[in-house]
Parts: structure tokens; C-alpha cells; sequence
């Protein structure tokens, strides 16, 4: 087990205002004992021939060719508005501006 104290986890929950129990003190103790452990077995594995990878399957972008398609006309588009102004949509003033 690693060298986490109560001690040390009740002073880091006070440095970040955060009000613990004595039982959580000791959960906490643990799992973060756990926690550095397992950090170590893992620096121990961890060598500089092996390169750092952050997923275990190589990702790539895949991107379709940016084509222009057919497009709505503007009296398309605006067939189906509540209102509008022929070229335009309407709708109402956000916020109480009034234009």
C-alpha cells in the first residue's frame, strides 16, 4: 500500500473546501492508496521503447468529398415559414429589442 495518510486526505479536502466525513476521509484513503499503486505498477511496465498511446486503435478523420448538391430556392425555403418578407424569415425580437 502507498504512503496516503488520513492525515494528507483530510488536508486536501480542506485546501478544496470540501467537508468530509471521517468515513469518507477513510474510503477516500484507500482508493487513492489504490489509486497511486496502480500508477506505480504501470511506471514500472512503462518503458521509453514503448511509445505513450491515449486509445488502443489507430483513428483517423473520414471526410466525404465536399460536394455541392441541389439546393432549395428561396420561395422554397420560405413555402413552408409562418412568416417572412419574400426574401427573408420573420420572426420575432428576442430579448425585447424592438427594430
Amino acid at each position: 500500500m502507498s504512503e496516503i495518510t488520513q492525515e494528507q486526505v483530510a488536508h486536501l479536502a480542506n485546501l478544496a473546501r470540501i467537508a468530509l466525513t471521517p468515513h469518507e476521509i477513510e474510503s477516500l484513503t484507500n482508493e487513492l492508496g489504490s489509486i497511486v499503486d496502480n500508477v506505480a505498477k504501470v511506471s514500472e511496465v512503462a518503458t521509453a521503447d514503448v511509445p505513450a498511446t491515449s486509445h488502443p486503435i489507430p483513428l483517423q478523420n473520414v471526410y466525404r468529398d465536399d460536394v455541392p448538391g441541389t439546393t432549395l430556392t428561396t420561395e422554397q425555403a420560405l413555402a413552408g415559414a409562418p412568416d417572412h418578407d419574400g426574401s427573408r424569415f420573420r420572426v420575432t425580437a428576442i430579448l425585447g429589442e424592438e427594430q
